[in-house]
């Protein structure tokens, strides 16, 4: 599976050669909803180079400066929901990567979450329809730990501890239906939510539960084909708590806050595998 020259990809522009990097480890790939958001992260790369695809998912290549040391780093929208995120993984890890951080945003489900604040998402409820069809739904969605603890470290540095909550968020299917109780399932909807919320779930999204899945198996993969723990697949999401009642510019600033700790995290990331 790693760096397969033959696999091609239908909805991305991108070849194993160019995912590949950072000594056999690959390129870490940041992984937005939206190709704005993947461009606005791309803005602070280095030696950018943008491949285009008629689907919008551009892939956006270059590398990061952490004092002497050059990361190689991507950026390219996962689209919305799971099952968009399926398909654009795949791609991804049968190209060769094997770094993914979700960068996206959630509503809080907890009144001590507030907006502006930054989710470490630690695991995921599967509330979607996707992830069915790799394991069931026995088997938990969890994060790499290691992308975890680096979104911490990274959040001490930049000064942003007071921001940063670390939890199980909820990831769904059904954006309108499940968090705004629209159709006439509206009175099950809210008291599911509120279930979570006493479970102690800290926000809903739409796309981790694929992110963390997928990459469990992945990494399963990797690991019989025989390859050693620095080729692990590795995958985490920070995501940036808004509402609909957010302004331009306390959305900005939640967003300007989330890209900053995304970069410091890959940053982090990279310097923990070279102890």
């Amino acid at each position: 599976m790693l760096n397969n020259k033959s696999f091609i990809p239908r909805h991305i522009n991108a070849t194993a050669d160019e995912l590949a990097g950072n000594n056999g480890k690959g390129r870490y790939i940041f992984l937005p909803g939206s190709d704005s958001r993947a461009k606005e992260i791309a803005q602070s790369f280095d030696n950018l180079v943008v491949k285009q695809h008629t689907r919008g998912h551009h892939l956006y290549l270059g590398t990061l400066s952490d004092n002497a040391k050059t990361i190689e780093v991507a950026s390219i929208s996962s689209g919305m929901g799971c099952p968009s995120m399926e398909i654009i993984l795949h791609e991804l890890f049968h190209l060769g990567g094997k770094r993914f951080l979700r960068v996206g945003t959630a509503g809080s489900l907890q009144p001590s979450v507030k907006v502006g604040d930054l989710i470490n998402a630690e695991g995921s409820v599967r509330d979607e329809g996707t992830t069915i069809h790799y394991a069931p739904l026995s088997v938990p969605a969890i994060a790499s730990f290691e992308v975890v603890a680096a979104v911490l470290k990274a959040a001490t540095k930049l000064g942003f501890e007071k921001h940063v909550q670390s939890g199980i968020v909820h990831c769904k299917s059904a954006y309108y239906a499940r968090e705004f109780s629209a159709g006439p399932n509206a009175e099950l909807n809210k008291a599911f939510l509120q279930l979570l919320a006493q479970c102690g779930v800290l926000a809903s999204e739409m796309e981790t539960a694929a992110l963390f899945i997928q990459s469990q198996i992945y990494n399963q993969q990797l690991m019989q084909e025989g390859r050693g723990p620095a080729y692990r697949v590795l995958s985490g999401a920070i995501l940036g708590v808004v509402s609909a009642s957010l302004n331009q510019k306390e959305e900005s600033v939640t967003i300007d806050r989330l890209i900053k700790l995304a970069l410091e995290t890959v940053k982090t990331l990279e310097g923990s595998s070279h102890g």
